[in-house]
């Protein structure tokens, strides 16, 4: 099964949020619904950017090294595609 893993950014602020996920769609409204505690009151929420992996795993070894870069600067050159994955995962940028 493939996964994703998604940047959100808050339309209130700028605030970035990394998740992963196989369902998108589903987990966005869940951001938005307040039923994410993390980003509970901080948005409305939207996808900045979402890339698709071969194996959920795969997605979540990503978001755990997207996370650990815990740079802003980091997060916006991925979004823009100035960073790319390391080479170890393999990946199918969606949007």
């Amino acid at each position: 099964m493939t996964g994703c893993v998604y940047i959100l950014i808050s339309e209130k602020s700028d605030h970035f949020y990394i998740g992963s996920t196989v369902d998108p769609k589903k987990r966005l409204t869940q951001h938005n619904n307040g039923e994410v505690r993390a980003t509970r009151g901080k948005g409305p929420w939207r996808i900045a950017k979402l890339v698709e992996f071969l194996t959920s795993t795969d997605a979540r070894r990503a978001e755990n090294y997207l996370k650990k870069q815990k740079s802003h600067k980091a997060i916006e050159a991925l979004i823009i595609g100035k960073l790319q994955w390391p080479q170890q995962y393999s990946t199918t940028i969606r949007l």
